[in-house]
């Protein structure tokens, strides 16, 4: 938090790490098979700063998707946003990170097998209004501001 009570920098890329694992481990098969929980680095974020976000103890939405699928990597889009009483949304930050999928056995990035890419499909959104997409999903979480 900063001086003013703003929520600062690095608190907004925790929220996004959280999100970010969380929809990671959704990817993790559980039969013992290659996985994005099993590793995985983090190439790149982008973050466009909206609205401060003052310190409170409501908690704020994070909402996940996938905006891009490659050979050797995906970009997450995120939206850390609240909902006011009248059912508008107010969005603090709006956030990308490019992911490699990484083989810790063989200290490596490696492909994203064909199971983790037809997964991510279901959260694959090219920009449009994603909640008028029937298809698609996204993955929605929520911690304390």
């Amino acid at each position: 938090m900063d001086a003013f009570g703003h929520v600062n920098n690095v608190v907004f890329l925790r929220y996004l790490e959280e999100a970010r694992i969380d929809f990671m481990f959704r990817l993790a098969p559980g039969d013992g098979s290659p996985s994005f929980a099993g590793g995985s680095v983090v190439a790149r974020h982008e973050i466009d700063y909206k609205l401060p976000l003052v310190h409170r103890h409501e908690p704020v939405t994070i909402e996940s998707w996938v905006t891009k699928i490659g050979a050797a990597s995906l970009t997450i889009a995120y939206e850390v946003k609240d909902t006011d009483t009248d059912g508008s949304e107010r969005v603090y930050v709006r956030a990308s990170t490019v992911v490699v999928p990484y083989d810790l056995e063989a200290a490596r990035p490696r492909r994203i097998s064909a199971e983790e890419k037809a997964f991510l499909q279901e959260y694959l959104d090219d920009g449009g209004d994603r909640s008028a997409r029937a298809g698609g999903r996204a993955s929605r979480g929520a911690v304390a501001a």
